[in-house]
C-alpha cells in the first residue's frame, strides 16, 4: 500500500518542475572557470590522473560530460623537467621524478603540479622555462564559474528550484530513509533525474560547534576500515563514509524481496578487495551510471561511499551509497 511520505514526495517531485542538473557542453563551453579548491586533473572523465590544480585558478572551458568538465590547462615548466617526443599529438613530457610544477609565469606563482610522465603541447620557450598546455578533465564540482554568479543565464538560474506549496522529505534514495523535510518554498538543485525521481542538493547554514572539527568527524573518509570490521559492527559505522578497494562482479538491478534497496535500483555487485572475501553492494546514483556501465567483470576499483547497512539483511553483508569510483 502507497504511505504518506510517498504521496508527500511526489508532490514535492512536482514542485521541483523541469530543472537540469548540469549545464550543457554547449552553454559552458568559452566561460571562465575558477577552482574552489585543490583538484586532480585527468586525461577524460574519471580517466588516468595527470597532476593537480589549485585553489583559485581559472581556465577556459571547452566543454561537459555530466559531472567532469574539460578545460585547458597553460602554465610554464622548468625545461630540465621536460623531455621532447613525439606521440598522440604531444611534444614534451614530464620527465622529472615525482613529477614537476606548473607555474603562471617562469619562475612565478605555482598553480599545480603534473605527474610524471604527463604528455603535453609546447607553445612557447624562454631561458629555462617552456609555456605548456593540455586539455583535461576536472570533477564539476571543485570549480565555480564567475558568469553564472553575476548576470545568470536562464539555464543556470533553470537549476535551482523551489519545493512547492507542500514541502517534502528529502531521502536517502528512492523510498530510502528521511534525512531532512523541506519547509515550502525551499530552494534545491537538481543534480540527476530517474523516472519520476530527483536527486537534490540543498544548502544552507547549520551552527558550527555542533559539527565536528577534526578527522574523526561524521564527515572524514574511513580508509582504515576493513569490510569484515564493519559487517562485526554495523551499528558502529553506519551512516560513515568508507573508502574500500573491491574487485567488481556485475552489475546488477534489485529486486523487490531487497528491502535493503528501492524496486529496480542499480548497485554493484563487488567483493571486497584484501584479505575480505565477502561481497559488497555498492548503490549507484542515477547520475553516476555512465560511469559504471562500461565496467569489466573482475576490474579492480576504488570506491568511496556513504555506508546504508553494515550488514544487509539477507546477506550480511554491506550497503554503501556510491559517491566516487576510481577505476584501477
Amino acid at each position: 500500500m502507497l504511505n504518506a511520505t510517498y504521496y508527500a514526495n511526489r508532490r514535492f517531485l512536482a514542485g521541483l518542475g523541469l530543472a537540469l542538473a548540469f549545464l550543457v557542453a554547449g552553454r559552458v563551453m568559452g566561460q571562465s572557470a575558477v577552482t574552489n579548491g585543490e583538484e586532480n586533473l585527468r586525461s577524460g572523465p574519471n580517466g588516468v590522473v595527470l597532476g593537480q590544480l589549485r585553489d583559485g585558478v581559472a581556465s577556459e572551458v571547452l566543454g561537459g560530460d555530466g559531472r567532469w568538465v574539460e578545460i585547458r590547462l597553460q602554465g610554464w615548466v622548468w625545461s630540465r623537467s621536460l623531455q621532447a617526443i613525439d606521440r598522440d599529438g604531444f611534444d614534451l613530457l614530464v620527465s622529472a621524478e615525482g613529477g614537476e610544477n606548473i607555474r603562471s609565469t617562469p619562475a612565478g606563482e605555482i598553480i599545480g603540479r603534473l605527474e610524471e610522465g604527463a604528455l603535453l603541447r609546447d607553445i612557447e620557450s624562454t631561458t629555462g622555462w617552456r609555456r605548456v598546455e593540455r586539455d583535461v578533465w576536472i570533477w564539476r564540482a571543485s570549480l565555480d564559474f564567475p558568469e553564472e554568479a553575476g548576470g545568470a543565464t536562464d539555464a543556470s538560474r533553470a537549476e535551482w528550484v523551489r519545493t512547492g506549496s507542500a514541502g517534502g522529505a528529502i531521502l536517502s534514495g528512492p523510498d530510502g530513509d528521511t534525512l531532512v523535510r523541506a519547509l515550502p518554498g525551499t530552494e534545491v538543485r537538481v543534480l540527476a533525474r530517474d523516472g519520476n525521481w530527483a536527486r537534490v542538493r540543498v544548502e544552507g547554514w547549520t551552527w558550527s560547534p555542533d559539527l565536528p572539527s577534526d578527522e574523526e568527524g561524521e564527515s572524514a573518509v574511513l580508509t582504515d576500515v576493513s569490510v569484515e570490521e564493519v559487517t562485526s559492527s554495523p551499528g558502529q559505522y553506519r551512516g560513515r563514509v568508507v573508502q574500500w578497494d573491491v574487485q567488481f562482479i556485475s552489475l546488477e538491478r534489485a529486486e523487490k524481496i531487497r528491502s535493503d534497496f528501492y524496486e529496480g535500483e542499480p548497485f554493484l555487485l563487488t567483493r571486497g578487495g584484501g584479505d575480505d572475501t565477502q561481497f559488497v553492494y555498492v548503490a549507484v546514483p542515477p547520475d553516476m551510471m555512465p560511469q559504471v556501465e562500461g565496467l569489466v567483470p573482475l576490474e579492480r576499483l576504488r570506491v568511496v561511499g556513504r555506508l546504508r547497512l553494515g550488514a544487509a539483511a539477507l546477506t550480511g553483508s554491506p550497503i554503501i551509497s556510491l559517491m566516487e569510483l576510481i577505476r584501477r
